[in-house]
């Protein structure tokens, strides 16, 4: 056990942690010249496109040092605020972390928080300043800024570059070095701890694991403590880039387990494996069922593709099991799926997911997220809103509550001002702001969650030229006046378009959502009234004119009253049209509603 060292990667999006893994890899002759490829971990199309990780990966690699074998584990680890549970599964998982931090880009928000995560669950970090070969890097400055902020020696930093390879001998030989051996007792019952899982098509649910204590044999009969589920192992083994199958895995090391479990939500990350017969009683800490935090409803475009979308959510879950659906049903857009995300980012990739890896064109409604409310009635009871036309009637309802969020951003201070007029126009408080260096300042708000999931993060990068890293974490309901605002077309609801909105925003967002529809919603032979209503009360009103044929165009002189009477005849065919014809609405106007902005 001593030879072994377990540790993960944490930096801020892009600052060059698939590469350094690339690298480490190289180094140890993990791969050979024929499987290398650029991101090597990063298996996903989307991954590769975007640059960012998405799904966490796991790879041993063997190293020789001072004649001695070691076996070092990567955990890697998604950047993305969304995926911060996953993150401090795998962290949990590890005794030490490379803190990779950009010469050109210093510290930013999501380095911070995985930072305090590591520090949480103790562990030995090294810090890495990458990319100390690009010219506009800053090495000594921003060496500086690590040296403030983990409080360690300027030695202690590693120059290095993914890219060019300098300094990868220095970080393998930090951590053999520097990392703990894992703590653990072998001949205790098992203790392992699940921080991930992969569906594979063949085999069933893949699940990695850490062995705290303990081992886990191939044929042995295991149970998950969360679940309370027993299986077998039908077989262990260790992650190189493919599978290689073992007898057993013992305390401190990392390995896979297939069980044949068909159903990705039974394997829950951060549960405890442990042996079916001799179980341990206590089971590993800081597991917690993933919350979704945004909804928003998924519907095909066309009515007739309900089933097979069904079928491409139900496959995507054995993929990603923090995707949530339920059947719901619109009247304006027919029967589809409402659906509970992890952020903005994960609806984003599970939409262009379901576009590429199954050909399916959706529509995605105003996401929102998931409110409390309580009636006059029965105030002790809660009623879970997860779609605003759940809302209880408002003469009947006492308050709602609705998601709170701490959020850190970390700014250049030449643009403290309008970052702070942005939060506050989104109903945000400041609690906190300190200064990192001279020109560098973390603001921390409280915020309601609702009002980040529309355009906050594209704003906050245009305000602060693209300078400003954001950060969040949920820290409970809070009461707040909120108002049910339903769009009206023609006359009817369109449920799909209705929003909560802060009693204070209502009006302004109304006017906006019928000014944009207006643009959208293409004419028709009649006038459509665009309006926005709270409860009975219309608040706002846009008219698309409708498309008129000349009808007087062969009367020429002669009396008015002849014209008068066409004219008539032309209105009244009008109202009937009005009475009997409805309005299509594009893709773009569902759409719209989230770029009230632009």
């Amino acid at each position: 056990m001593k030879n072994i060292r377990n540790f993960c990667i944490i930096a801020h999006i892009d600052h060059g942690k698939s590469t350094l893994a690339d690298r480490l890899l190289d180094f140890t002759g993990t791969v050979t010249e024929r499987e290398k490829q650029d991101q090597l971990l990063d298996s996903m199309d989307l991954e590769r496109e975007r640059g960012i990780t998405i799904k966490s990966h796991a790879i041993q690699m063997e190293y020789t040092y001072k004649g001695e074998e070691y076996v070092l584990n990567l955990i890697d680890t998604p950047g993305h605020v969304d995926f911060s549970y996953e993150v401090s599964r795998s962290i949990a998982a590890c005794e030490g972390a490379l803190l990779v931090v950009d010469a050109a880009q210093s510290i930013q928000a999501q380095t911070i928080s995985n930072l305090y995560l590591a520090l949480e669950n103790d562990l030995e970090i090294i810090p890495v300043l990458n990319k100390v070969d690009l010219p506009s890097a800053n090495p000594e400055e921003v060496t500086d800024d690590i040296v403030d902020l983990l409080g360690c020696d300027a030695e202690e930093v590693i120059p290095a570059s993914a890219k060019t390879g300098i300094g990868i001998e220095e970080i393998l030989e930090a951590i053999i070095e520097r990392v703990p051996p894992p703590k653990g007792n072998p001949d205790e019952s098992l203790q392992a701890l699940i921080f991930d899982s992969v569906y594979n098509p063949f085999r069933g649910v893949e699940t990695y694991f850490r062995v705290i204590n303990g081992e886990i044999t191939k044929g042995q009969q295991i149970k998950f403590i969360a679940t309370g589920k027993t299986y077998f192992a039908d077989e262990v083994g260790t992650l190189k880039l493919s599978q290689v199958p073992k007898k057993s895995i013992k305390a401190g090391d990392v390995g896979y387990l297939i069980t044949g479990i068909k159903d990705a939500r039974e394997v829950k990350v951060g549960d405890t494996i442990t042996d079916a017969k001799k179980p341990t009683t206590n089971a590993i800490e800081g597991f917690e069922d993933v919350k979704p935090m945004v909804f928003a409803g998924i519907y095909p475009v066309d009515t007739e593709d309900y089933e097979e979308l069904r079928n491409s959510m139900e496959k995507l879950q054995l993929n990603d099991a923090s995707l949530v659906f339920q059947p719901e049903s619109s009247a304006a857009l027919g029967f589809g799926f409402r659906c509970g995300f992890l952020g903005m980012l994960h609806l984003e990739i599970i939409q262009e997911r379901l576009e590429r890896e199954f050909d399916m064109t959706v529509i995605t409604t105003v996401p929102n997220v998931s409110y409390h409310a309580y009636t006059k009635k029965n105030p002790e009871e809660t009623l879970l809103v997860n779609n605003p036309s759940d809302l209880p009637d408002p003469s009947g309802l006492d308050r709602v509550e609705e998601p709170y969020i701490k959020a850190s951003i970390i700014t250049k201070s030449d643009f403290v001002g309008p970052v702070m007029s942005l939060c506050i126009e989104k109903r945000g408080q400041i609690t906190n702001q300190t200064y990192l260096t001279q020109d560098r300042v973390e603001l921390s708000f409280d915020m309601p969650l609702a009002e980040i999931v529309f355009d906050f993060y594209d704003r906050l990068k245009t305000v602060s030229k693209g300078y400003a890293s954001f950060d969040y974490s949920p820290i409970g309901m809070r009461a707040s006046k909120l108002v049910k605002v339903d769009v009206l077309i023609n006359g009817s609801s369109v449920d799909a378009l209705s929003a909560l909105i802060h009693a204070d925003n209502a009006y302004n967002i109304g006017k906006r959502m019928c000014e944009k529809l207006r643009e959208l919603i293409p004419r028709q032979q009649f006038d459509i009234p665009i309006q926005a209503a709270i409860g009975a009360k219309i608040i706002s009103r846009e008219t698309i004119k409708a498309l008129r044929k000349d009808v007087t165009a062969k009367c020429y002189g002669g009396d008015i009253s002849r014209k008068r009477k066409l004219l008539e005849k032309q209105k009244k065919g009008k109202k009937r049209m009005r009475q009997v014809g409805n309005v299509e609405i594009p893709q773009q106007a569902f759409m719209a509603v989230l770029k009230l902005n632009d």
